[in-house]
Parts: C-alpha cells; sequence; structure tokens
C-alpha cells in the first residue's frame, strides 16, 4: 500500500518546496492550494461566489482570488461559508486521485498531499502519516513577503503556531538551509515510509 501523507506548515514554510521536492523524490503529490485555483475557474464555483459576493469578484467571469481573499479573510462568516463550499469539493478531488494512484502501472514512494490547513480543518486522521515543515521566524515572514501573500497577517492567525502543527505531526522537518538540505531531510522521511 502506498503511504499516504498529509504535508502542511506555517506561512512562508517551504510547503511547496518541500512537495517539489518530495516529487523529484518519486513521491506522487497534490497541494489542495492548486485544487482549490482549479475550483475557482469552475462555472459552479464561480456562479456561489458572485451569488454571495456580487459579480465585482468575478469580473470577466473569473474569480479575482485576491478580492476574494481579502473579503474572506476578513470576515469569519464569509471565511466559513467559503470553507463549506470548497473543502468538501476538495476532498473528492483527493479521493480521486488516491484512487487513481492505487489502480496505476506504477506505484509512487507515497502519496503526499499539501494542506496548509490540515490540523485546524480535523483532517490529519484521513491519512497514514503527517509531516510539518517548520522554519525560522523571521525566515518565513521574509518568504512570505517576497511572494505577496495577501492578508498575511489574517491567515496566520487562523492557523495554528508551527510549534503546535510539530507538536501534532509524525514528522518535522526543519527548512532552514538549502533545497538539497531540504532535499536530503525528505529523502530520509520517505525512507523510513517506504
Amino acid at each position: 500500500m502506498i503511504p499516504f501523507v498529509g504535508l502542511t506548515g506555517g506561512i512562508g514554510s517551504g510547503k511547496s518546496t518541500a512537495l517539489a521536492a518530495l516529487a523529484r523524490l518519486g513521491a506522487a503529490t497534490l497541494s489542495t492550494d492548486a485544487v482549490v485555483h482549479e475550483l475557482y475557474g469552475s462555472a459552479a464555483v464561480r456562479d456561489a461566489v458572485v451569488q454571495r459576493f456580487g459579480a465585482e469578484l468575478a469580473p470577466d467571469g473569473v474569480v479575482d482570488r485576491r478580492a476574494l481573499a481579502d473579503r474572506v479573510f476578513a470576515d469569519p462568516e464569509d471565511r466559513a461559508w467559503l470553507e463549506r463550499l470548497l473543502w468538501p469539493l476538495v476532498g473528492e478531488r483527493i479521493a480521486s486521485w488516491r484512487q487513481e494512484l492505487a489502480v496505476g502501472a506504477t506505484q509512487p514512494r507515497a502519496a503526499v498531499v499539501e494542506v496548509p490547513l490540515l490540523f485546524e480543518a480535523g483532517m490529519e486522521n484521513g491519512f497514514d502519516a503527517t509531516l510539518t515543515i517548520v522554519a525560522d521566524e523571521a525566515l518565513r515572514a521574509g518568504r512570505a513577503a517576497d511572494r505577496g501573500h495577501a492578508a498575511v497577517d489574517e491567515r496566520a492567525a487562523r492557523q495554528l503556531s508551527q510549534e503546535e502543527k510539530a507538536a501534532r505531526s509524525t514528522y518535522v522537518v526543519v527548512n532552514d538551509g538549502s533545497e538539497q538540505q531540504l532535499l536530503s531531510k525528505l529523502s530520509d522521511v520517505l525512507d523510513i515510509l517506504s
């Protein structure tokens, strides 16, 4: 059976870099952020967003993700509504992806799903193991600023601290060095899982 791993970490910890490294190491990978991005392109999600927030959040028929983020991270009720809309759809996508892997001709070393709110959403029990990427706070802040994350303070405020995520996680990898060092640490985790 393919080990099924939930990958998480705080904003700017290097989750996406770790996910790409795991793919290079032979894991099948899926980013829930990418799944949500795809969902925003669907007519059903776009129409629900427009109905709730107005056409200005989908100019030219495309959801303006930055404007939507500004709106929902400022209002807990709006954020909860959006999560109720998206999370079941994301869950369906993860389940179908995992099923596709199970019947595939080649078997990856692991199936890793990046879920930024893994513990906050109570999804950890759906995985065989969890992996948290952590980094120094100043380094994380710099990475988040470099990427221009919208509403960083609001997003960070609704996440568990990286220390809490690490305490709940099966494996913890510190991402404070080079990408090669991160790759080596992740390779060690895959060796344990395989």
